[in-house]
């Protein structure tokens, strides 16, 4: 007889917020894994819960190292509950690496499901919500973070990010740059706490607001691109492409690998590039 793992999501700030469901899956746990464990018996004292079970951490640190020790209790019938420190597990948090071994064993897996600063921020940012993506947070790294940007620019989805209050302002004016200043976007910060903010504007206004130390938990919510400005951009990368490639080829460099080269540089397709430089269009 196996066990089940249950990804368990805890308040993203208002105790209040806990489901019945949460504190009943904490106390009938035959182990529960917590990032925190001091935030766990914090929350559990908050809820009037009492832990039977076995408490141990599960963090970023020890992640790799007490997975297998968690599937195994799995396979011998336990009930594994998983919280982090707000929201749902393995989005942004521990998790994935264990639903992911759990899986590959063929063991039971569901969840608690509950707060998300996620859903709730692209509730209240004013944006489209029909179609959005999840980015998390943006490299610390200036280059990287760059490119990350770069690779979002012609996205048309309304994009969600998650960002340290001391990096918020670089990482807004970086959007800035990449996706123009009047991009409009909304900064969440303290969902659901007493301090709870939404600033909306374009991304120029809201890199220097942000400027002037932002505190707290941050969601960021970006709208996409719009479709006409997508296709024009998607154009303009296509024919800059062909342009390189051509000059490229033309100064003895192999057509193909340089097609390829540059098409996986722009996120492009290669023949796509290639045929272009073989059959130009006829003007």
């Amino acid at each position: 007889m196996t066990g089940v793992l249950i990804l368990a999501a805890t308040p993203i700030g208002d105790l209040r917020d806990a489901s019945p469901r949460l504190g009943e899956t904490l106390a009938s746990a035959d182990l529960v894994a917590a990032e925190d464990t001091r935030r766990l018996r914090r929350l559990a004292a908050g809820l009037g819960v009492t832990i039977a079970g076995r408490v141990v951490s599960y963090h970023e640190h020890n992640e790799a190292s007490r997975t297998p020790e968690l599937v195994a209790a799995l396979q011998a019938g336990e009930r594994v509950v998983v919280v982090t420190d707000a929201g749902m597990p393995s989005v942004s948090d521990p998790g994935y690496r264990l639903v992911a071994a759990a899986v590959a064993a063929d063991l039971g897996v569901t969840c608690v499901p509950g707060p998300s600063a996620v859903l709730m921020a692209l509730a209240v940012s004013g944006l489209a919500v029909d179609r959005f993506c999840f980015e998390g947070f943006l490299p610390r790294k200036a280059g990287e973070r760059s490119r990350a940007l770069a690779a979002l620019a012609s996205e048309p989805r309304t994009m969600v990010f998650f960002e340290a209050p001391h990096r918020l302002a670089v990482s807004l004016a970086a959007m800035a740059q990449s996706f123009g200043p009047d991009r409009q976007a909304a900064v969440c910060r303290e969902l659901t706490k007493t301090w709870e903010q939404t600033r909306r504007g374009g991304l120029a206004e809201l890199a220097e607001w942000a400027s002037d130390r932002v505190k707290g938990e941050i969601t960021i919510v970006v709208a996409g691109r719009p479709v006409d400005e997508a296709a024009a951009g998607a154009a303009d990368a296509l024919a800059a492409a062909v342009a390189e490639a051509a000059r490229r080829a033309a100064a003895g460099e192999r057509l193909k690998d340089v097609c390829a080269e540059v098409a996986a540089r722009a996120g492009l397709s290669g023949k796509a590039i290639y045929d272009s430089v073989v059959r130009p269009p006829v003007r």
